[in-house]
């Protein structure tokens, strides 16, 4: 009885400090009213805090989700990364982060999102508040507070400002349904129990009262379909119809859908198109309704009962993408279909005769005939093999055999005559044949291929690939975009347009080790799956934000702005680390000035942003001569071998059009310094451009954008000589030394040129020696891992770990070329193909240990080695870009003392 009043009293906290109602005895009142028992206040509770004040978690969710994405940003990134870099670019889908071997979440989450019919239902989702009152199973609140975290994220991703978005909250839901969380999940396991959570909590809203009743589950509708299984028995045939969601199908030992299908379908006597297998189980499959979705599993992991260990399969496997199911798998197709199957196994039948007659007609011994160089050769050979050592040299000393002692030409004439009419006989017999294997083939062709059997048609619309091996791997998804007409392909953060020659190539397998294991299509003759959101009233598209219910509206507007006061926040850090750098640095002393001598002040003219060749008017002969030379400097075309901007900061400024207030506080300050002050004049001009720079009002002088300026040409100066520093390494063999500058220089220059194309370096020339030191030490670790000497093994970890993986984490967050993804997929390719040889068991578990963040760049912080002190005088770096620069188009070393 005390535990019991001790829990009210705890109730009625936790509701004062929700509801903010302080009086006690109007809660006390709710509760006795509404609640008979303990297990009935629990229930109401968390009805009331799900539901009545759903709309005040949203608002507190937007606010963790942007700390959540902050916090997760810069682990994964690095302080110096730009919250700028990660805004959504116009019209982009949005990514999903990886927090932590979830790239499978990533790939069947946006999947299923770029399906417009399901996006709705999950944005739309809605429980009344009777049937929150009778949830009381662990079950059913973790499905409703499941859907809750899916609805809050797939809002974001249709309205977030975002590039990508964290999906920490729903990931910790799922997590505890596995056994354990760090192990990456495969992606069908993965599905199936989203599936399942997904159609138990839709059945809440469809039908409360009877659970067992799915009629009117939106998940049942758009997801599952029947079949029918008939067996023979006792001379009768037996059937029972069975419901499917995803229908999984064998890959080995069949070269396309079409033959996994069928090889699934029949289990009695069934042969494919281009198989001799056969299998017999005396059971027939026929599908008796499709869902609108069809999913297909192809079973591409296998257990290996010889070494205890799952494997995959890497088999080739073709995939269309329109598949017609009415050709050869509905139930009510089912005579036709055995009609035309009878018709295959004739026509195979036939095809193999045909094939064995034409194999007998091309045997060597059949006919022979000389070429006329004294080498043998067949006379109906279909292509002449050439063998440059063994073919047609002189003739070796053999024992004389019995031969004729003499011919006439008599004879000759009617020995060829002969051999002439049977070789042409031979080769109408092996045309004819041809021709009649090639009418077979075709007719097995178009078997199934007429109208009447081509009226189901279903389209691909996402193909989820997994690259590695069974025990490692990266997941990610292709998912057509519908109403652009294009292949998008969705790994974690980054999307990217893709073609279907790439989808091809990463998704048949047989090649590498990445292929497609989930497959899902969607019916052709049902539009609304992938028609966009309409008002009811106007009959007008919804996009974007307007497609959202209003709380969901208010949470991405919410979290948005969250995210730009992220931004403003870092600006203003980065400014003020900036200002501070520079204020640190020790001023130079003033000297006493000579009043006499300082002009009079003249009233501060208009500034304006256009730069020109003149200096201002007010301007001393030294300043003119000044300004005008590096102007005309600044005007020089850059070269290869010289670029102006290295010569002087105006140059730089010039350039990139920097406001005329920059320009001439840049030179006065170049006037002022004291170390310049060598004679008389020098001192009289160094005194006159100081009283100038006091007299520059701080309204007239933005202190914070003339120090940005600075700092640009500073990071400018600082990428240049990170770039030839890494280039005089690589071309003295020291790759790893270089290939840590070209990074640094990589990154650096990327923040410049966002800023301006003339804030920075030609990218290309880094990127391309980056890709070469990426490619000469990844071959280098790769060999001295297989080394038989641990300190070998040790250095090549060394090198994976601190060179190539954090410089590829690198590439895969900016915005990477074709041309640096044919690099990382090669280092990967190289390091999957270990997984299969044999190795020691140290071995294998070092590669296990770095071999998924070699294949996912997008979990973990990026952290790289900072360089030695670089030298960046101008003086320096012009000498330095001459001699390297020589020196690459010469190909040969050139050193700079």
């Amino acid at each position: 009885m005390f535990a019991c009043l001790f829990q009210s009293q705890m109730l009625l906290n936790q509701l004062r400090e929700i509801t903010g109602i302080q009086d006690l005895q109007v809660l006390q009142s709710a509760l006795n009213v509404c609640l008979k028992s303990w297990a009935a206040v629990t229930i109401r509770l968390w009805s009331l805090l799900s539901y009545c004040f759903y709309s005040r978690a949203l608002e507190v969710s937007a606010e963790e989700n942007a700390a959540r994405m902050k916090r997760k940003r810069c682990e994964g990134s690095g302080e110096t990364c730009s919250p700028a870099d990660w805004i959504r670019q116009e019209d982009c889908p949005v990514g999903i982060r990886n927090v932590g071997n979830t790239c499978w979440f990533s790939a069947v989450i946006q999947s299923l999102f770029h399906l417009p019919v399901f996006r709705r239902l999950v944005l739309n989702y809605c429980l009344s508040e009777r049937v929150l009152e009778k949830c009381k199973s662990h079950s059913e609140k973790r499905n409703i507070a499941f859907m809750q975290e899916l609805r809050c994220l797939f809002a974001l991703m249709v309205g977030s400002n975002r590039r990508f978005v964290d999906p920490s909250a729903a990931v910790e839901l799922l997590r505890d349904a596995f056994r354990t969380s760090e192990a990456q999940q495969d992606v069908s396991e993965f599905t199936h129990k989203l599936l399942d959570w997904l159609e138990d909590a839709f059945q809440l809203a469809a039908n409360g009262n009877n659970p067992e009743d799915k009629q009117n589950n939106p998940m049942v509708q758009l997801f599952y379909g029947t079949f029918v299984a008939e067996r023979l028995h006792e001379g009768k045939i037996v059937s029972n119809i069975e419901q499917f969601g995803q229908y999984p199908l064998q890959v080995n030992g069949f070269n396309n859908l079409d033959e996994c299908l069928e090889g699934a379908m029949v289990e009695g006597e069934i042969e494919s198109l281009h198989s001799d297998q056969t299998m017999s189980s005396g059971q027939e499959r026929w599908f008796s309704k499709l869902p609108p979705v069809l999913t297909f599993e192809l079973s591409r992991f296998e257990f290996n009962q010889s070494l205890g260990r799952p494997e995959k399969i890497h088999k080739k496997l073709e995939f269309p993408q329109v598949i017609y199911m009415d050709s050869r798998y509905l139930h009510k197709n089912v005579d036709q279909t055995h009609g035309r199957r009878g018709d295959v196994k004739r026509l195979k039948d036939q095809l193999t005769v045909l094939q064995q007659k034409l194999e007998g007609q091309t045997e060597p011994d059949d006919a022979g005939s000389s070429d006329g160089s004294g080498c043998p050769q067949t006379a109906t050979q279909k292509t002449p093999i050439h063998k440059p050592f063994t073919q047609c040299r002189p003739p070796m000393e053999v024992p004389l055999q019995p031969a004729p002692h003499s011919v006439n030409e008599e004879e000759l004439y009617f020995v060829r005559s002969c051999l002439q009419r049977w070789r042409a006989e031979v080769e109408n017999t092996v045309n004819e044949l041809k021709a009649s294997i090639d009418k077979v083939s075709q007719a097995l062709e178009g078997m199934y291929s007429d109208n009447s059997l081509c009226q189901v048609s279903y389209r691909l619309h996402a193909v989820l690939v997994h690259e590695g091996q069974a025990s490692a791997g990266h997941y990610w998804a292709y998912i057509y975009d519908h109403a652009n007409k294009r292949w998008l392909k969705y790994n974690d953060v980054m999307v990217t347009e893709s073609t279907w020659e790439e989808l091809v190539r990463d998704s048949y397998g047989g090649m590498t080790n990445a292929s497609a294991y989930c497959l899902m299509y969607i019916s052709d003759k049902l539009p609304y799956l992938i028609a966009e959101d309409t008002d009811d009233e106007t009959g007008q598209a919804l996009k974007g934000m307007d497609s959202l219910p209003s709380i969901l509206r208010r949470y991405v507007r919410e979290d948005n702005r969250w995210f730009q006061q992220e931004l403003r926040e870092w600006e203003e850090q980065f400014c003020q680390a900036q200002c501070e750098e520079v204020h640190t640095e020790k001023p130079i002393p003033e000297e006493p000035q000579n009043p006499e001598q300082e002009p009079n002040p003249e009233p501060a003219q208009e500034q304006t942003n256009e730069v020109s060749g003149e200096p201002p008017t007010d301007s001393t002969p030294a300043f003119h001569e000044e300004y005008s030379r590096l102007y005309e400097l600044s005007q020089e075309e850059t070269t290869p071998q010289q670029d102006p901007r290295l010569q002087h900061v105006l140059v730089y400024l010039f350039q990139n059009q920097a406001p005329n207030r920059v320009i001439e506080r840049t030179l006065l300050e170049q006037f002022g310094d004291r170390n310049l002050s060598f004679d008389d004049r020098a001192v009289s001009i160094m005194r006159e451009a100081r009283s100038k720079i006091r007299l520059i009002k701080p309204e007239d002088m933005d202190m914070d954008e003339y120090l940005q300026w600075h700092d640009d040409y500073s990071m400018f100066k600082t990428v240049f000589a990170y770039l030839l520093t890494g280039l005089e390494q690589y071309q003295n063999g020291k790759i790893r030394e270089a290939l840590n500058y070209l990074a640094h220089a990589h990154q650096d220059n990327s923040v410049l040129l966002r800023k301006g194309e003339r804030k920075g370096v030609d990218q290309s020339l880094i990127a391309l020696y980056r890709r070469k030191c990426l490619k000469e030490l990844n071959e280098n670790a790769a060999t001295l891992f297989k080394s038989p000497d641990a300190n070998d093994v040790a250095e090549a970890l060394t090198i994976m770990n601190e060179c190539i993986i954090p410089c590829m984490h690198l590439m895969v967050r900016d915005s990477v070329s074709q041309e640096d993804l044919d690099v990382i997929e090669l280092i990967r390719s190289c390091w999957c193909s270990y997984l299969g040889q044999d190795m020691d068991d140290s071995l294998q578990e070092k590669l296990s240990e770095f071999l998924p963040r070699v294949l996912d760049c997008s979990a973990e912080m990026v952290v790289l080695k900072e360089p030695p002190k670089v030298r960046k005088s101008p003086h320096d770096l012009c000498s330095r870009l001459t001699a390297v620069m020589e020196s690459i188009h010469l190909t040969s070393v050139v050193t700079v003392k």
